[in-house]
């Protein structure tokens, strides 16, 4: 089984505003502490949050999610 490594960055409600997936867990990571580091002080007082998160198939990623295959 091969990890996949979801970013997602979610509004208030908690609907998905933006998503990336991939294979590579160095990639995720620097990309999710960038998603971090640019929400403004007043997105995150508003709710919106970035969350990093393992999945275990691509039926499991949001269909809006880049797909990316490294």
């Amino acid at each position: 089984m091969e990890k996949i490594w979801v970013n997602e960055q979610l509004d208030p409600a908690g609907i998905v505003y933006a998503c990336i997936a991939c294979l590579d867990e160095d990639a995720a990571q620097d990309c999710h502490r960038s998603w971090q580091d640019n929400l403004t002080p007043a997105q995150k007082a508003e709710g919106w949050t970035a969350q990093l998160r393992i999945v275990n198939s691509w039926d499991d990623v949001p269909v809006n999610a880049l797909k990316l295959s490294f």
